[in-house]
């Protein structure tokens, strides 16, 4: 009976060792990786409060309320947020596309070298240097579509803590790197026309300090050395295709619903990464 018992409580004991490990690493302290990144960037309020500044300036597009995520580098979202007075105020829709762009912003952003959503869109096009890249890592729908929507943009939004996947090839995303230049993780905003996403994108990056960019496309092949994973308008025209062809393969349409100089003025006018 002696022996029996202390198997018994033996086991007890094992059982409520492991239970105490998934629980830690449930919270963030074992070693799956789960939120360490996150301590690296804006809280929920320091994003919300930045996309708003963002929104608030001219961007082109239609003035639209917004959605933005932020994924750190093993791309778990860390932070969902919305400009408007409740989640429907914005594209409901626009709520995964903002986390699909942060993820591909962070997934194909390097150390050295950032890509920006929006340089993208040329190069997945048929005959693109980068066709199929749009169908790679999808997203994950039990993260995107889970939880309560009552807490959708809130700092307990379902897909905080979770990875997210998914690739978005137009306007919106941008890499995230601090002080010392280090590429922390993404944000995506979405909400609006792609362009007036990217300008909203780049003006709240730059509103949370996190724009030391150390190289990008826009520097290499747009010609524009102060916005360096800058969109780059210079799709010409071409009989039979719309919108045309990129001159250096990492072209963005413009979007409207105004001129399309008056866009170019605004991306040159955006602050210049440090």
């Amino acid at each position: 009976m002696q022996r029996r018992a202390r198997v018994t409580w033996g086991l007890v004991v094992s059982i409520c060792l492991s239970f105490t490990v998934v629980l830690l690493q449930a919270q963030g302290g074992g070693d799956n990786g789960v939120g360490n990144g996150c301590k690296h960037l804006p809280s929920h309020a320091a994003l919300k409060a930045a996309l708003v500044s963002a929104r608030a300036a001219t961007n082109g597009g239609f003035n639209l309320d917004m959605w933005a995520t932020v994924v750190d580098r093993d791309g778990f979202v860390c932070a969902v947020a919305f400009t408007g007075g409740n989640r429907g105020d914005q594209w409901p829709g626009s709520r995964v596309i903002s986390a699909q762009k942060a993820n591909t912003a962070n997934a194909f952003s390097l150390p050295g070298l950032a890509l920006s959503t929006a340089n993208l869109y040329s190069a997945v096009q048929p005959g693109g240097s980068l066709y199929g890249l749009q169908q790679s890592n999808p997203v994950s729908t039990d993260q995107a579509y889970s939880g309560n929507p009552a807490n959708y943009g809130q700092p307990n939004d379902p897909m905080v803590g979770g990875r997210i996947g998914g690739i978005n090839v137009f306007g919106g995303g941008l890499a995230l790197y601090n002080s010392s230049g280090t590429l922390l993780g993404a944000i995506g905003v979405s909400g609006d026309t792609s362009c007036a996403d990217h300008n909203i994108a780049w003006r709240t990056r730059n509103g949370l300090n996190l724009d030391y960019v150390p190289g990008g496309v826009a520097a290499i092949f747009g010609g524009d050395p102060t916005h360096k994973d800058n969109i780059i308008f210079d799709i010409l025209p071409q009989a039979g295709q719309m919108p045309g062809v990129s001159s250096s393969g990492f072209g963005h349409p413009h979007c409207g619903p105004g001129p399309a100089g008056g866009e170019t003025v605004l991306a040159a006018g955006l602050p210049p990464t440090k």
